[in-house]
């Protein structure tokens, strides 16, 4: 991983491949072993050569300006996108208003009780 002057743009530099993640048009990331998954709220998704653990340090690194949080052992979602928290469906419904795409992700409620009571404490 790179850092670059742009505020909130990441670089992964591998041997094949160059990716950019813009922060602003992340939905969320998804663990996948020791790889995790990034979902753009345009529907594209691309998976980095990095753990969620250090994905998580680097978003909590003082360059990056776009808030996340992390939610369960295998999720990290872009506050700014949540637009619907539905517990008995146990599903997290994610939208940039600016284009038709939504995201719908799953996970447990528990998990998504303690993210409504982030919000309602704020």
């Amino acid at each position: 991983m790179e850092n670059n002057k742009e505020i909130g743009i990441l670089y992964f530099n591998t041997r094949d491949e160059l990716i950019r993640v813009d922060l602003k048009t992340v939905g969320y990331f998804k663990a996948d072993r020791n790889y995790t998954d990034v979902y753009f709220m345009n529907g594209y998704r691309v998976t980095l050569p990095i753990n969620m653990a250090s994905l998580e340090k680097m978003l909590n690194g003082q360059f990056v300006s776009v808030p996340f949080v992390r939610i369960g052992r295998s999720l990290i979602v872009g506050v700014s996108h949540i637009v619907h928290i539905h517990l008995p469906k146990q599903e997290l419904v994610l939208c940039n208003m600016n284009s038709s795409c939504i995201l719908k992700v799953n996970a447990s409620k528990e998990t998504l009780k303690k993210l409504k009571e982030l919000y309602i404490n704020k």
